[in-house]
C-alpha cells in the first residue's frame, strides 16, 4: 500500500509542534501583594522577595538559615522528644492524624528547628519556626525546643536568635500550649542571666501567644519589611474597641514608628545587619 504522505508524515509533525509539553506545576507563582507572576528560579535568586514590588514572601527555614549563617554553614540540634498527644484531643479529626500529615508533608518532627553556627564571626544559636508545620503553632514540642535553644546558647556562650513565624498557640494542646508562653519567657531570662544577647528576627506572620511571650522580649527587634506582627486579628480589635484602625496597623513599619521594633531590614541585607549588631553587643567575644 502506498504511503499516505499527509496522514503518515505531515500530521505527526504538526502534532509534535502543538502537543502540550510537560511543564512543572511549581514553575510560576503569584505575588500575594501585587499579583505579579514570579518565575521560580528568579524567586530563589531573590531570596523569596517579589521582583516586581519587593514584597517579602515566606521563606523555608533551611534557606533562611543558610542565608544568615556565615558561609551558609550551620549545624542543627535535635529538639527534646515530647508526647505527641498529651490531651488525646479530637475535633473533626484526631490530633495524631494532623501531626502525621504535617510530618509527612514537611519532613519535620514539629514546627521548630534549632541551629548553631556563626554570624559575623560571633556564635549564634537560632530557634526558627516553620509556618508550613501547622502554621508554626507553639505547643509543648516547640516550647521544649525553644528552652533547649536557650540552654544551648548559654552552654556555648553564644547569642540566642529567635525567628518566629507563627499563628500563635496550638489549640489542640489546650492549656499545655498556653503554658509554653511563661516557659519561653523563663528561657529568655536564662540567656539574660548569663549576660548573653537575645535578638528577635520578626517575620510574617508573628501573632497570638508567640507575640505575647518571647517574640517581643528581645534586646533588639529586627523585622522584615511588611511583616504582620500582632496579637489578635485586625477585625477582632476593630470590633472590640469600636474604632477604625490606622493604615498599616500591625505591619513591621507601623511598629517601628511606634517604638515596638528597632529596625526594618530587607532580607538581602539581614545577615550583614545581624553581623554588625552582634559585633556591637558582643564586642568581647572572639570572632571565629
Amino acid at each position: 500500500m502506498a504511503m499516505n504522505w499527509l496522514t503518515d508524515f505531515i500530521r505527526p509533525r504538526i502534532r509534535s509542534f502543538v502537543a502540550p509539553k510537560d511543564v512543572p506545576g511549581d514553575l510560576w507563582s503569584k505575588c500575594p501583594a501585587c499579583e505579579g507572576m514570579l518565575f521560580a528560579p528568579d524567586l530563589k535568586t531573590s531570596h523569596n522577595v517579589c521582583t516586581h514590588c519587593g514584597h517579602h514572601l515566606r521563606m523555608p527555614v533551611k534557606d533562611r538559615l543558610a542565608l544568615l549563617f556565615d558561609g551558609r554553614c550551620y549545624k542543627t540540634i535535635a529538639p527534646p522528644s515530647v508526647p505527641d498527644d498529651p490531651l488525646r484531643f479530637r475535633d473533626r479529626r484526631r490530633y495524631t492524624e494532623r501531626l502525621r500529615e504535617a510530618r509527612a508533608a514537611t519532613g519535620l518532627r514539629d514546627a521548630i528547628t534549632i541551629a548553631h553556627g556563626t554570624i559575623g564571626g560571633r556564635g549564634v544559636v537560632a530557634a526558627a519556626f516553620h509556618f508550613s508545620f501547622m502554621g508554626g503553632s507553639m505547643g509543648v514540642a516547640v516550647g521544649q525546643g525553644f528552652l533547649k535553644a536557650a540552654r544551648e546558647a548559654v552552654a556555648r556562650r553564644a547569642a540566642l536568635l529567635a525567628i518566629p513565624c507563627s499563628g500563635g498557640a496550638r489549640m489542640q494542646e489546650g492549656a499545655l500550649s498556653l503554658m509554653q508562653m511563661p516557659r519561653t519567657v523563663l528561657a529568655v531570662e536564662e540567656v539574660r542571666a548569663a549576660g548573653l544577647p537575645y535578638i528577635v528576627l520578626l517575620t510574617d506572620p508573628t501573632t497570638g501567644g508567640v507575640t505575647a511571650s518571647f517574640a517581643m522580649l528581645g534586646d533588639i527587634h529586627i523585622a522584615e519589611p511588611g511583616a504582620m506582627i500582632g496579637f489578635a486579628g485586625q477585625r477582632v480589635i476593630a470590633e472590640t474597641i469600636r474604632e477604625t484602625l490606622p493604615p498599616g496597623f500591625q505591619t513591621a513599619e507601623y511598629l517601628r514608628e511606634n517604638g515596638m521594633v528597632d529596625m526594618v531590614v530587607p532580607r538581602k541585607e539581614m545577615a550583614a545587619m545581624l553581623g554588625r549588631v552582634l559585633g556591637l553587643v558582643m564586642p568581647d567575644a572572639e570572632a571565629a
